[in-house]
């Protein structure tokens, strides 16, 4: 997988095109390591950042096998394989799973940065995908209302994403799917950009964090997608 993310997106041009038929072979693919994705799109652990280079080998650590590529290639490849928005929604909703399990194990008396990481994290990993979607959607209005649209449909589609809420990770995402199901289709789209913040106020509350904790906290998560989707923008 490495060296086919290398091989697409190890290039000059900040913009890249790949078959239209293999894009959602791609994010599929990609899913299966969806948390070296989620690490290698937050770009905050720096066992990921070391091994990112086209001659680091995969390494094993907790009885699995990891990857890493270089941000720059990382996005390349992604924006490529976004512009089909089946594809783009296969990588947000594994993004979406990830981030609730991230979450869901933060230990409930966790305080300080133990606190805060995860959120964070997924708020920065979840605006490098809006930043993604800015670009894949285009500029022109009937064509980027028409991506979203399919992006949407197939995020709620409840066959495919029907989260289990007994769980903690169900529960964080099926409250998150409910609150996009909930806000009218013209506004979808800027919702869908405020998920890793809606994500951490729903997490908050779950654990009836104090409000002083939970203000700063939201206001640390909300600049961390503000500025990481600036980053991702072409």
């Amino acid at each position: 997988m490495k060296d086919v993310v290398f091989a697409l997106g190890w290039v000059q041009s900040q913009k890249i095109e790949i078959d239209p038929a293999s894009r959602v072979p791609l994010a599929t693919a990609l899913a299966d390591y969806a948390p070296d994705v989620h690490e290698m799109l937050a770009g905050l652990d720096n066992e990921y950042i070391v091994n990112a280079g086209d001659n680091k080998s995969p390494w094993e650590a907790d009885g699995a096998y990891h990857l890493s590529v270089w941000n720059d290639v990382l996005t390349k490849t992604l924006r490529a394989v976004a512009v089909d928005p089946q594809a783009y929604a296969l990588l947000r909703m594994t993004e979406t799973h990830t981030a609730a399990a991230q979450l869901a194990a933060v230990p409930a008396d966790a305080t300080g940065v133990d606190l805060s990481l995860q959120p964070t994290k997924n708020a920065r990993a979840l605006g490098v995908l809006d930043g993604i979607a800015e670009t894949a959607r285009g500029k022109d209005a009937g064509p980027a209302r028409t991506w979203d649209t399919a992006v949407h449909e197939d995020l709620l589609d409840e066959e495919t994403h029907r989260a289990d809420p007994s769980t903690p990770v169900g529960r964080l995402t099926a409250t998150w799917l409910q609150e996009l199901r909930n806000t009218p289709e013209p506004a979808r789209a800027e919702r869908l950009r405020s998920q890793g913040l809606d994500m951490a106020r729903a997490w908050a509350e779950a654990r009836g964090m104090a409000e002083p904790t939970r203000t700063d906290l939201l206001a640390e998560v909300e600049s961390s997608a503000r500025l990481a989707h600036r980053e991702a923008k072409l």
